[in-house]
């Protein structure tokens, strides 16, 4: 089984030709502006970005965001995002390893439960959450998207 491992600063680089590769959603742009993004990323608490490595590359990524909450005796809430694995190394584990590591990061941080949506229809993908634990039709997801302008 690959191993999982907090995402570093110099991980930027590869952790864009990741996303380039998996095409799961248009990239930000320009590079100064990922820069950016990813050093505010690296510098919140609340938020923990996994990797998995092969052959000299990133091979799959997820990022962990956690929440304080005042309801459910204090216990935060986690909200899993971005799950990203090489289209090249799929079902080899990588993907797996690293939402691993982001549910353990969660149990550890007193984390009551970890949502996740998935917008993908591949029923392979919903198998695959449902493998690491996740249970649909637990919760009714709504989503707001930002007014055209």
């Amino acid at each position: 089984m690959p191993d999982a491992r907090p995402a570093l600063p110099s991980d930027l680089p590869s952790l864009l030709s990741l996303f380039a590769a998996s095409e799961v959603s248009a990239m930000v742009q320009p590079p100064e502006r990922a820069e950016n993004i990813w050093r505010e990323i690296m510098g919140e608490q609340a938020i923990r970005v996994f990797v998995s490595e092969a052959h000299g590359r990133l091979a799959a990524t997820c990022m962990l965001i956690t929440a304080p909450n005042l309801l459910r005796e204090g216990k935060r809430h986690a909200f899993l995002e971005n799950v990203v694995t090489h289209p090249e190394l799929r079902g080899r584990g990588h993907g797996r390893a690293v939402v691993r590591a982001a549910l353990a990061h969660a149990w550890e941080t007193d984390c009551y439960h970890v949502l996740m949506q998935s917008g993908r229809t591949d029923p392979r993908v919903h198998a695959f959450y449902e493998d690491l634990g996740f249970k649909p039709g637990l919760r009714t997801a709504y989503v707001a998207t930002r007014p055209a302008t």
